[in-house]
């Protein structure tokens, strides 16, 4: 199965093209903020070089979120268009999970994974996950402070890890805190995920959203008149 993979949730805008759960071509800009103009032209350039390479895409993958309002809104209303435009279904992969595929491989199979993004001040979107990417929790916007995963780590290594993390290394502290930097989602992490994800048919897609998490709120407007 050949699949168009698309990631948008924070700042780093990614796209790849993943055959049979493997990365054979990918674009990335990991510290952007202009995913509306520099997406669809990754997705340009994937496929021409699909065409040229005869790679028949048979599915969108769309990382879900939790993330960035903003990019995750971007990613969605891109993925539906060429959706529809090539009939072929959406797959939603979970974004946390995206994060745990960029590194579980290097982590020892007896601890425990959280990913972690940022959501402002000192809260994270985050779950805890076994190294087969079993989930132990429900994906949250939790608030970290010095009790934060204390029970999970009194007998078990956890690694912590994705933009919300480095934060959080001064107030986790525990032997068994181990945190893993430089890692954000990226589509080229998503193929293994899509393979085993629920598919969206044409039908499915018109209802879908990407998981917030948090309801968006507008910042506070500063001109007169306006509130």
């Amino acid at each position: 199965m050949t699949i168009l993979c698309i990631e948008t949730s924070t700042t780093c805008c990614s796209a790849a093209i993943c055959k049979d759960g493997v990365a054979i071509a990918s674009r990335e800009n990991l510290s952007g903020a202009n995913h509306a103009s520099e997406l669809p032209v990754f997705i340009e350039q994937l496929l021409a070089e699909a065409q040229t390479n005869s790679w028949t895409i048979n599915a969108i993958a769309l990382s879900q979120g939790p993330g960035s309002y903003t990019g995750l809104r971007i990613g969605t209303s891109i993925a539906k268009g060429i959706c529809y435009g090539m009939n072929i279904p959406l797959i939603p992969v979970d974004t946390l999970q995206i994060l745990c595929a960029a590194v579980v491989e290097e982590i020892p199979a007896d601890a425990l994974l959280c990913p972690m993004l940022d959501a402002r001040r000192m809260e994270v979107y985050t779950a805890i996950y076994t190294t087969s990417l079993e989930p132990q929790s429900e994906v949250i916007a939790k608030v970290i402070d010095q009790q934060s995963f204390a029970e999970e780590l009194f007998n078990k290594n956890i690694y912590f890890f994705g933009n919300g993390a480095e934060k959080c290394q001064s107030v986790i502290t525990s032997a068994n805190a181990h945190f893993v930097t430089g890692i954000l989602p990226q589509a080229k992490h998503m193929g293994r995920l899509a393979e085993k994800a629920v598919a969206l048919d044409i039908k499915q897609m018109a209802y879908y959203e990407p998981f917030y998490l948090k309801d968006f709120v507008p910042a506070p407007s500063h001109v007169k008149g306006l509130t």
